[in-house]
């Protein structure tokens, strides 16, 4: 009977340490966008296009041109970089 409360309490722990890693990772902050998708620079947010509801940053003018060539490649890399894109501002037109 020793032995089967052992593997009870043991399963019990086991369970809400799994229950606890799944809650860590869930709760990971957002990771705003701080790098042209294209050249890897500093972003200037004078520089950016609005693709899908989001907004995207560059470095520089050009970048933005690349990226419209194949943007769910850039927008695939940031995403597995966990990057959190801002959304497009409402009524909001580009400069």
């Amino acid at each position: 009977m020793k032995k089967i409360r052992l593997l009870i309490l043991a399963l019990a722990v086991a369970l809400m340490v799994a229950g606890a890693g799944v809650a860590v990772k869930a709760e990971a902050p957002a990771k705003p966008q701080t790098v042209c998708p294209v050249l890897g620079g500093e972003i200037n947010k004078e520089y950016f296009t609005d693709y899908k509801g989001n907004r995207i940053y560059f470095c520089c003018p050009a970048c933005e041109d690349t990226f419209k060539k194949d943007a769910e490649k850039f927008l695939k890399k940031m995403k597995d970089e966990g990057v959190t894109l801002e959304k497009t501002p409402a009524g909001e037109k580009k400069k």
